[in-house]
């Protein structure tokens, strides 16, 4: 069997969770690719299939692009409304960052139909931006931007009577991109908290993943319309071809606050994720298994959704390169279906012998895709786990452990902080703060902003202070009498209690240091967390890159229809 660095078994050989010590460093967490695991793939499945209604109730557009859409969206059991105004371009003040003063809609996701007086509150309110205030009904407040030459190519297109090209939808795969889900309080939303688990948005990010999703219809609705609105010749975009558009996103270095303030969600999304691996790997196939032909079926697909994505990547792995390496793994598996063995060699679990062979000799985001495709393989157990995931922000100390119980925590959970080289000179060379303009997350070197308040968490440096000062206490010394001494450890010590015996909460990293890399751990939340395709590195901070990429329709989703949308094919011209 080849050897591994992260995949591990039990005394019996059966295939457990992959090593957390490996798994939790910044690189190989930004290779995690998108799986049944990720937001998007997720609250689509759910959509489908509970087949929920949305539909459009009013869409008082003119040929500027001003005026007012209004969606209705009808789950099982509630009811919500999505109020869009739609704005005719400016390239004054246009830009993806929350600095920017124009966008071309703004919208509000809001609890139940929307009345009269929750329009006109919405269109007063978010031209405010900061200084507006939703109603107490709003769960999410939205901005966009067109994609200003794809979308002019699709609306001329469309007005002409045929549809737009190929290369062009795909040179970027969106008509229109995100640039803000602001939810949770911010301008007075409804708190995600005070939702509850059973609320039908009471999931992880499923407000903010529904918002995006109607971006996506908003764009190929609004212009389909400006369409009719320029010629009565005008056709509507292809069903294929819209399911293929998606919805841009960008994404910055606030992402890096998430994973660093939500300790818990993200391990209970890792651990949720590597125990439906671990039980792929574990499976015992036999020669013939049909779920062999399932692999191959789901390899070929994301080869060719490789082969055609025209997106340039000057940082991460080519999608060439992913394509070949997934081909790569084809004849492999056709040997484990017809004769049992693996290069020749006979082996027990089947699936774990091939992850370790892809993970010594592939892209990380190769191997990456492959698990994320073995996940398929066990899609009931997959969303047993995704129901479980979850997780409070707020730590509490337990006063009665001792300072002894607490140092060997420390030293078993946390030698990758204590062995980190906090005395180096390049340790502490950065600093996180908001912008005074916009509150706008920003790195900088420490000494260009001396007078910033620090507002990363120093992790290493924080857990390196705390156990020297456990260590000159006596080692049968509660907590409460500790932290009367010191109580700047108070944070540390219930965020290091609280997280005792879970393994996958927090990067290994010092992200204060000079050879941290912001990206990576953007692309975690990006690409794992959120599902969002196509990828594209810019300045190692920014992320930009296609959510719902392939999705099925609002038509679609009513029906029950589109459950397999994801690694979507180019449609057919």
């Amino acid at each position: 069997m080849t050897k591994s660095s992260m995949h591990t078994s039990g005394e019996d050989g059966r295939p457990g969770l992959r090593d957390w010590r490996a798994m939790m460093q910044p690189e190989r967490l930004a290779a995690i690719q998108p799986s049944r695991f990720s937001g998007a793939r997720a609250f689509m499945a759910k959509m489908i299939r509970e087949r929920w209604d949305i539909n459009i109730q009013r869409f008082d557009v003119n040929a500027n692009a001003e005026g007012t859409a209004v969606y209705s969206i009808k789950s099982p059991t509630q009811e919500f409304s999505f109020i869009a105004f739609s704005y005719a371009p400016s390239r004054e003040g246009r830009t993806g960052r929350i600095i920017g003063r124009a966008w071309d809609m703004k919208g509000t996701l809001n609890e139940g139909p929307a009345t009269e007086a929750d329009i006109t509150h919405a269109r007063e309110q978010l031209p405010l931006l900061y200084r507006g205030r939703a109603t107490p009904n709003a769960l999410i407040w939205c901005r966009s931007n067109r994609s200003m030459r794809v979308f002019d190519a699709t609306l001329n297109a469309l007005a002409e009577g045929h549809q737009p090209s190929i290369e062009d939808i795909n040179s970027v795969c969106y008509l229109m991109r995100n640039t803000g889900l602001d939810g949770n309080g911010t301008f007075g939303t409804r708190p995600f908290p005070s939702l509850g688990a059973s609320h039908v948005m009471g999931g992880m990010l499923e407000a903010q993943l529904l918002v995006a999703y109607l971006m996506r219809e908003f764009s190929c609705d609004l212009v389909e319309h400006l369409a009719r609105h320029k010629s009565d010749k005008a056709v509507p975009l292809d069903p294929a071809l819209r399911r293929f558009i998606g919805v841009g996103n960008g994404s910055a270095l606030g992402l890096i606050f998430f994973v660093q303030k939500h300790p818990r969600l993200i391990d209970s999304w890792l651990t949720a994720r590597e125990t439906a691996i671990a039980e792929a790997l574990a499976m015992e196939l036999g020669l013939g298994d049909p779920r062999f032909d399932i692999l191959i079926t789901l390899i070929r697909r994301a080869a060719v959704f490789r082969e055609q994505d025209r997106m340039r990547y000057e940082t991460f792995t080519s999608s060439t390169q992913i394509a070949l390496d997934l081909r790569s793994l084809l004849p492999l598996l056709a040997e484990l279906r017809d004769k049992g063995t693996l290069r020749g060699h006979v082996t027990r679990f089947e699936l774990d012998a091939l992850a370790r062979d892809a993970e010594a000799s592939l892209a990380p985001e190769s191997y990456e895709t492959l698990l994320s495709m073995m996940i398929e393989l066990v899609p009931d157990r997959t969303d047993a786990l995704l129901t479980g995931i979850g997780g409070a922000d707020e730590f509490t100390v337990d006063p009665v452990m001792t300072a002894g119980e607490l140092a060997a925590v420390i030293d078993t959970e946390y030698d990758w902080a204590l062995t980190t080289d906090m005395t180096a000179a390049s340790a502490r060379d950065y600093v996180w703060y908001k912008s005074e303009t916009a509150e706008e997350p920003r790195r900088g070197l420490r000494e260009e902003a001396p007078d910033a308040r620090d507002l990363g968490l120093d992790l290493p440096g924080d857990i390196q202070r705390l156990r020297a000062d456990l260590a000159a206490a006596p080692a049968d010394q509660p907590m409460a009498l500790f932290l009367l001494s010191h109580p700047a450890h108070r944070q540390m010590v219930g965020r290091v209690q609280g997280l005792r015996r879970r393994y996958f909460h927090s990067p290994h990293a010092n992200i204060n240091a000079t050879d941290f890399v912001p990206i990576d751990l953007v692309r975690l939340m990006n690409v794992a967390l959120h599902g969002i395709d196509k990828t594209r590195d810019f300045l190692q901070r920014n992320l930009r890159g296609v959510l719902y990429h392939g999705a099925p329709t609002r038509d679609d989703i009513r029906a029950g229809h589109g459950a397999g949308w994801f690694y979507p094919e180019e449609p057919c011209q």
